[in-house]
């Protein structure tokens, strides 16, 4: 399989892999005023980040934006979204709604908050068709144990509704982040379908352990095996792991897009330098989400 190397050779890499595309689980597109506040807290390097960042590659207009991942062969994609504070999730559920109304690739994205009537909202949002969450630990500072959560895991366990969750701690840790509170989660839910962003960086090896111990635990690639290595770097003893996952359908292709300091195809060069295989790759970089969300 040939690498990557550029934004421009990305569909010739899905060509190759007889592939119609790509899906990414892991994208950002948040209501205009919300984004721009985003990469200004990129832009100043704030505590969450742990040091500063590089200047973000693909900061431009929703519909710019929009025309990359079309033009690259992004079939389908999330807009993951994710409050930080109280009363912010029921208005980002609604803009998730009408986002992805209007852009036919979008899966339609929820999210919510440990506060009052966050059951209420998630049950709103999947019965008008939410078909994944996004849940930031890190971000949010929650503890995802907290009581008010409860009732929304069993909601998504019962609906069979992923969340992607940003469970790990890189780059900071805050207190509710590695696989032990997130952990708790799964052992009360068991058949919770969550998607541990960042193969759950930098404490792999307790996110793969969950993996083994819940069959409905996935995990997305974001900015894993990059030359960022701001997460930390992926134990090479874990390798035959994260194939066998693959090959099982539950390591699934994720970028950040857009608030990455580099090309969208890095993260594609990246996976495909692992050298575990067309078949890894293709099962990775589209058809697992295909059979995940029906795309």
């Amino acid at each position: 399989m040939v690498e990557p190397r550029s934004d421009s050779a990305v569909p010739a890499f899905w060509q190759a892999l007889g592939l119609p595309g790509l899906i990414d689980v892991h994208v950002h597109f948040m209501p205009p005023r919300l984004m721009s506040a985003v990469w200004e807290y990129f832009d100043e390097g704030g505590p969450l980040l742990g040091a500063p960042w590089p200047p973000i590659r693909y900061r431009h207009p929703e519909d710019r934006r929009l025309a990359f991942l079309r033009g690259i062969g992004v079939r389908a994609f999330t807009s993951l979204v994710y409050p930080h504070r109280p009363g912010m999730a029921a208005s980002l559920n609604e803009w998730a709604a009408a986002f992805a109304s209007r852009v036919p690739e979008c899966l339609p994205t929820a999210t919510f908050y440990p506060e009052p009537g966050a059951a209420g909202y998630v049950r709103r949002a999947l019965e008008e068709g939410a078909r994944v969450f996004k849940v930031h630990l890190q971000v949010g500072g929650f503890d995802p144990r907290a009581g008010e959560l409860d009732e929304v895991w069993g909601l998504l366990a019962e609906a069979g509704t992923p969340a992607v969750v940003h469970a790990g701690s890189g780059p900071v840790h805050n207190g509710f982040t590695g696989p032990g509170p997130f952990g708790e989660v799964l052992a009360r839910h068991p058949s919770l379908p969550a998607i541990i962003a960042h193969l759950g960086a930098p404490e792999y090896e307790g996110f793969f352990a969950l993996a083994d111990r819940y069959d409905r635990v996935r995990l997305d690639t974001t900015m894993t095996f990059t030359r960022f290595d701001e997460l930390g770097s992926f134990p090479g003893a874990l390798v035959p792991r994260l194939r066998d996952l693959g090959l099982e359908g539950r390591i699934l292709l994720g970028t950040d897009f857009p608030n990455i300091p580099y090309a969208y195809a890095h993260q594609l060069e990246a996976l495909a330098a692992l050298d575990l295989g067309d078949d890894w790759l293709r099962a990775v970089c589209h058809d697992s989400a295909a059979a995940l969300f029906g795309r």
